[in-house]
């Protein structure tokens, strides 16, 4: 596990999801929440993962896999009304996925001995 890999992809994250939030949660009505929601939370998770993407130089494919399995797993959370819950079970999941991911491409890059 490459724990500077999972505490970055962890406040990466963190942050442009709090940015993307506070960003609609100011500028669009409850009542677009309400009806888009849905759509709204998956697509600020698929914009974060990006981000933490480009910044930290994770590989694309794994990294979008574990963001899309740390969704599902907060559906949990979204669909029992505990939202906040299940978005900080995704977040620990995905950070730590992020982190396992960087272990096994240090493993691959070292030399054969």
């Amino acid at each position: 596990m490459d724990w500077g890999i999972t505490w970055r992809a962890a406040l990466s994250q963190l942050i442009v999801v709090a940015v993307l939030g506070a960003a609609t949660g100011f500028t669009l009505s409850h009542e677009f929440f309400e009806s888009w929601g849905w759509a709204i939370g998956p697509i600020s998770w698929l914009v974060a993962t990006l981000v933490t993407i480009a910044v930290w130089k994770l590989p694309f494919g794994p990294t979008i896999f574990g963001a899309v399995i740390a969704g599902l797993i907060s559906l949990v959370g979204v669909t029992t009304g505990l939202h906040w819950t299940g978005s900080v079970i995704a977040l620990v999941l995905f950070a730590l996925w992020c982190g396992w991911q960087g272990r096994r491409a240090a493993l691959r890059m070292r030399p054969a001995a």
